[in-house]
């Protein structure tokens, strides 16, 4: 894995998670109605904990471990159970693209936190105007507040989301540093953990669909796209780039959004989304890594 993660930039394995993160989110809900939102974030985490645990020995990797280093998988495992339940709470609540926009909201302040240079600031400061013209910022403060009036409960969880996912980034960046391999058998460990904290929460719900088989597949599936691919594209993309570089090529994501959109959905974007795209894409193109940054 360390001689993969050398040999394909790290950008690419980016690309491939930020694909993934938006596919995986897209089938969940679809499954929500007859799974329920918490059953489908147990499907999502016992899919990717079993699959990890079948090619990393998670037990063996905590019990290699050191103290602290325990401390980190348990503090990990417990926040990719509760930052996933929350996305999907989140995302039954509230439209995808708020959702977004929050989660969005911590990372500029890691892309912040690294930024040393003028051309970085230039970098982000086109990556944010793209951002908010992609998700359309002004149409989620309307007049009449309805958008964000709607579901209270909803903004709760979507914060919460959003604050978990910086969390994720620099612990996930934290376990990176023993090496893309490393950094998998640590996050399967994790995941693990993870998979422990959820069970009583989601269970009962992901009872609902032991007796389809379609249902089954599909909840594998939902794991696999959401928790195993972009977790592991994560890693490898962590193992080489700064933490700061990394929180701010999340600014790409919603323009994966959109072209997912346009390939999957049939959604054209109009001539604003595509101003949106271009920026989020020059803001990437100007950005410098600074190493003294992880």
């Amino acid at each position: 894995m360390n001689r993969l993660a050398q040999t394909v930039p790290p950008q690419a394995w980016f690309i491939v998670s930020a694909i993934f993160h938006y596919l995986g989110p897209a089938f969940a809900v679809l499954l929500f109605p007859m799974v329920g939102v918490l059953g489908v974030a147990w499907f999502r985490i016992a899919t990717a904990a079993l699959l990890f645990a079948s090619v990393t020995s998670p037990w063996q990797t905590f019990r290699r471990s050191s103290g602290r280093e325990r401390i980190l998988l348990v503090t990990l495992g417990f926040c990719l159970a509760v930052m996933n339940s929350a996305f999907y709470l989140a995302l039954d609540r509230l439209p995808i693209v708020l959702v977004a926009a929050i989660e969005f909201l911590g990372t500029i302040g890691l892309a912040l936190w690294g930024l040393r240079t003028g051309r970085n600031g230039l970098a982000l400061a086109l990556a944010v105007t793209g951002v908010v013209i992609l998700i359309d910022v002004p149409s989620l403060f309307a007049a009449d507040g309805a958008v964000l009036s709607s579901d209270l409960l909803g903004l709760f969880w979507a914060l919460l989301n959003g604050t978990l996912f910086v969390l994720y980034i620099i612990l996930g960046h934290r376990i990176s540093r023993g090496g893309a391999s490393g950094g998998i058998e640590s996050l399967g460990a994790a995941m693990t953990i993870a998979f422990v904290v959820v069970m009583p929460i989601g269970f009962l719900q992901a009872l609902n669909a032991f007796g389809s088989l379609i249902l089954i597949l599909a909840g594998v599936g939902v794991g696999i796209c959401s928790s195993v691919i972009p977790y592991v594209c994560d890693q490898l993309a962590m193992s080489r780039l700064p933490r700061s570089s990394f929180a701010f090529l999340l600014a790409l994501l919603p323009a994966t959004a959109t072209i997912i959109g346009i390939i999957v959905l049939g959604q054209i974007p109009d001539a604003v989304d595509v101003t949106g795209v271009w920026l989020v894409m020059m803001g990437v193109a100007v950005h410098r890594p600074a190493e003294a940054s992880r």
